[in-house]
């Protein structure tokens, strides 16, 4: 028996909840992890866990050896990652969530730049719209625009500006609005965004002499992906107001004009969450410092 790697296999059982989402985090059959738990218990002479067809659950000892082995593992991790050739040559895999258009507007464009910083570094880009569990899923980090969650650590790596914009078929339909308050009162067609998750629809709230100012527009169609958005821009159906570096490309190349840009909203803050386990990983700090130099040349001015 491995101990090492069955102690990981049951600390993972545990922080997942199943055997099957563990064996997936550690890219093992899930029928390996079983066998390795069992021959731990039959090493320390305990039930570990207690297994159902239904679920599985955490007897007394379990949780007992988990709380004392979840602490092990870590300081391990931090060790290894700050010791020797893992210092100066980071390597491995680095599990990275993000949205998705992160992914297709920041980070995959600017991706082979840290492939050559970092050759030895997988990069393994998980992109969803969701929230995904960082400790749970086994995910070294996150970009996200909330800092919210207690249990993970964050760190501030940037600001991205709105913009508001219509393509110059749209503008010569429609006119030009010379203020915030003309889209609604006028009935300027939107091409709102909403989200997936609550079906809320995203608010325009631009600044008016330094106060927020929320529009309540016509909209003309909602969608729930970024791509889309920028596509109904393009189309002419309406005006959007989304982050600027979705329509930046646009905008340089004539498609789309900015309007009202003296009334933008405060930037939108940008944030790289991960859980106190990979506070010393050397991989995870290299993408940091990485990702927050990319993030700097798309922040305002």
């Amino acid at each position: 028996m491995d101990h090492m790697q069955a102690i990981r296999a049951f600390a993972r059982v545990v922080e997942t909840g199943g055997f099957t989402r563990a064996a997936d985090s550690l890219q093992m059959p899930n029928a390996t992890v079983s066998k390795q738990i069992q021959q731990l218990e039959r090493h320390l002479g305990v039930k570990l866990l207690e297994r159902t067809t239904r679920r599985v659950r955490v007897t007394s000892d379990g949780a007992a050896y988990y709380e004392r082995m979840h602490h092990l593992l870590a300081e391990l991790d931090e060790i290894e990652a700050t010791l020797g050739r893992a210092q100066t040559r980071p390597r491995g895999r680095l599990r990275v969530d993000t949205g998705g258009s992160t992914a297709s507007g920041i980070l995959i464009p600017a991706f082979p730049e840290f492939r050559a910083r970092y050759p030895e570094i997988q990069l393994q880009l998980g992109v969803t719209d969701r929230t995904v569990d960082l400790i749970g899923e086994n995910i070294d980090c996150a970009i996200r625009s909330s800092a919210q969650d207690p249990a993970l650590i964050a760190r501030r790596i940037g600001l991205l500006p709105w913009t508001l914009c219509a393509s110059p078929a749209y503008l010569a339909r429609h006119g030009v609005p010379t203020h915030p308050r003309q889209i609604a009162d006028e009935d300027f067609p939107v091409a709102g965004y909403f989200s997936n998750s609550s079906g809320t629809v995203q608010p325009i709230e631009l600044l008016v002499r330094d106060e927020p100012f929320r529009i309540e527009p016509k909209h003309s169609i909602l969608v729930n992906e970024s791509n889309a958005h920028l596509a109904c821009a393009l189309a002419g159906l309406g005006l959007v107001h989304t982050l600027d570096f979705m329509v930046r490309p646009s905008i340089e190349r004539g498609e789309l004009l900015v309007v009202l840009s003296e009334y933008r909203p405060q930037p939108l803050e940008v944030f790289v969450v991960y859980p106190p386990s990979r506070q010393l990983s050397t991989k995870v700090r290299v993408f940091i410092e990485w990702v927050t130099q990319i993030y700097d040349r798309l922040g305002p001015p």
